[in-house]
C-alpha cells in the first residue's frame, strides 16, 4: 500500500504544479489579451490550486495508521477532502457567473487573437492531465484523486467553451464582442454540473453505499479456495480511503467445534488479506451451513 500511496501523492503534487503554472498563464493571458473568459478560467484555476493542496494533505492524513480513537484508520478523510474540492468548484463557478453577468452590461474590447493559442494549449494540457490523474486514481483506488482528475476534465471543457466564445468574436466580428462573456457564463454552469459528478461518489463513500459488487464477487470466489469454507452467505465492503473493510457471514460445517470454526475463519481472513492488499480488515461471523445443519 505504501507504493500506491507514494504514487498518489506524486500525482497530486504534479497536479498542484500544473494548476499553479496554468493559473498564472491564464491570468496574464486574460489581462493582457482582454479576455474575460480567460480571466474566468484563471479564477477557477486558483480554486484548483487550493483543491490540489487539499488533496495532497488529505492523502497524507487519510493514511495515518489506526489509533485508539480511530480503530478503522483515517481513510474517511479522503471523501471529506473531496467535499472541500466541490466547495471550491462551486465558489469559482459563482464568481465566474457574477463577473460574466456584470461584464455583459459593460462595453467590451475584443480579445487578442493570441488568446486562442493559449487556450488551445491549455485544453490539451488539461485533457492529458485528466487522463493521467484518472488512471492513477483508478490504480490507487483514491476517490480524491478521481475528483482531482474530473477537476482537470472540467477545466479542459470550460477552456474549450472559452475558446469557442473568443473564436466567435473573430469569426462574426462586430456585435459578437460579448460572446467571450457568454462563454464564461456557460462554463460556470458546466462547472456546477461537474461539481455534482464529483460530489456524488464521495457522498456514497461517506454513507457506505453498497457499490462494490465486483470486489464482493471476487471475495466470494476466492473464499472457496480455503479449506473448510462451504459458502459466503453475506458479504459487504466499505471503502475507507484507498482501502476497504469487509464484513462477511461464513458458512461452515455445523458439526465442527468452536475452536475448529475459529481456525477456519482465521485461515479465510489471512487468505483474503494476502490476495487483496487493499483490504485492511475482515470481520467474520460464522454460521452453520443450512444443508449440513439439517443432517445433524
Amino acid at each position: 500500500m505504501q507504493g500506491l500511496l507514494s504514487q498518489a501523492k506524486r500525482t497530486a503534487f504534479l497536479s498542484l504544479v500544473t494548476n499553479t503554472v496554468l493559473a498564472i498563464v491564464k491570468g496574464l493571458g486574460g489581462i493582457f489579451g482582454h479576455s474575460d473568459a480567460l480571466i474566468a478560467d484563471a479564477i477557477e484555476s486558483c480554486a484548483d490550486i487550493f483543491s490540489s493542496f487539499l488533496v495532497l494533505f488529505g492523502l497524507q492524513y487519510a493514511h495515518k495508521p489506526a489509533d485508539e480513537d480511530h480503530p478503522y484508520g483515517h481513510g474517511k478523510a479522503e471523501p471529506l477532502i473531496t467535499f472541500a474540492v466541490v466547495g471550491f468548484l462551486l465558489i469559482s463557478a459563482t464568481i465566474i457567473a457574477v463577473e460574466s453577468i456584470r461584464h455583459l452590461n459593460e462595453p467590451q474590447q475584443q480579445p487578442e487573437f493570441y488568446t486562442l493559442y493559449i487556450l488551445a494549449a491549455i485544453i490539451i494540457i488539461k485533457e492529458l492531465s485528466y487522463q493521467y490523474v484518472h488512471r492513477k486514481g483508478v490504480l490507487t483506488k483514491s476517490s480524491s484523486l478521481k475528483a482531482e482528475a474530473w477537476h482537470h476534465r472540467s477545466d479542459a471543457i470550460s477552456s474549450l467553451i472559452a475558446f469557442l466564445g473568443i473564436l466567435c468574436t473573430f469569426l462574426f466580428g462586430k456585435g459578437f464582442e460579448k460572446a467571450d462573456d457568454w462563454a464564461a457564463l456557460v462554463a460556470s454552469v458546466f462547472i456546477v454540473y461537474n461539481a455534482y459528478r464529483i460530489f456524488r461518489p464521495a457522498l456514497g463513500e461517506i454513507m457506505d453505499e453498497h457499490t462494490h459488487h465486483e470486489l464482493i464477487d471476487e471475495i466470494r470466489l476466492v473464499s472457496k479456495e480455503v479449506s473448510g469454507v462451504i459458502d459466503i452467505e453475506k458479504c459487504w465492503a466499505r471503502k475507507n480511503g484507498m482501502t476497504y473493510v469487509v464484513d462477511l457471514h461464513l458458512e461452515i460445517d455445523g458439526a465442527l467445534s468452536v475452536r475448529e470454526g475459529h481456525a477456519i475463519s482465521h485461515d479465510l481472513k489471512d487468505h483474503l488479506l494476502a490476495r487483496f492488499p487493499f483490504i485492511t480488515e475482515v470481520l467474520i461471523h460464522i454460521e452453520p451451513a443450512p444443508d449440513l445443519a439439517k443432517n445433524n
